[in-house]
């Protein structure tokens, strides 16, 4: 049997990749963000908060959508939206209170229901919020109006997203109104975090 013998500088060239492969094999770098190398500036997608995890202490309100599942009951479980009275209707309970609640608060409501009326014996039930209500920004701002809420953004997210300041804005004067309309008020920085259905408005500023 012929043993073909593999020249001399392929072996190298060979021995050469595998040396680059593993010097490769360690975490890679962090990428550059597309922005910094002249493409577009990154996008930044809503998440989504399941029981505990994303908004903390997060309550439900008129507008959220959210994702019921009733384990092992398919024809009670679905996709529900809080109405403006705060309530949803789901089949054979009825209309629950849910404005108010955290989506842990509120599966420990379905459970009692379904458990107290004689429906189940053992509910286990999970929320989980598909779709927070928009937050609101007002004043010297390019585009004021509502947006979409995205998890952990601030009032620097804000007022990008409506095109940034006027040339008439007070930048050290921005309020948030939060729980409503008829909410508390409180002063927002940069840094300050929105939660969804805030109302955030810049002051003009006077010369």
């Amino acid at each position: 049997m012929m043993v073909r013998v593999r020249p001399p500088r392929q072996v190298g060239a060979l021995i050469l990749a595998a040396g680059l492969l593993a010097g490769c094999s360690g975490s890679p770098p962090p990428p550059v963000p597309s922005a910094a190398m002249g493409g577009p500036a990154p996008v930044i997608t809503p998440s989504v908060a399941t029981n505990e995890t994303g908004v903390a202490g997060y309550r439900l309100g008129p507008g959220d959508q959210f994702r019921l599942t009733v384990f092992r009951h398919q024809d009670l479980s679905g996709q529900f939206e809080v109405d403006g009275e705060g309530f949803f209707a789901m089949p054979l309970v009825g209309e629950i209170q849910s404005a108010g609640l955290s989506a842990r608060a509120l599966e420990d409501a379905i459970e009692a229901k379904l458990r107290d009326g004689g429906y189940l014996v053992n509910p286990q039930v999970s929320v989980e919020v598909l779709n927070y209500r928009p937050f609101y920004i007002i004043g010297e701002v390019n585009n004021p109006g509502s947006y979409q809420y995205v998890n952990g953004m601030t009032v620097t997210n804000a007022v990008a997203l409506a095109g940034g300041f006027t040339y008439r804005a007070d930048r050290g004067d921005i309020t948030i109104t939060r729980g409503g309309s008829k909410g508390s008020r409180v002063d927002a920085k940069a840094a300050t975090e929105v939660l969804p259905g805030d109302i955030i408005e810049v002051s003009e500023r006077f010369f």
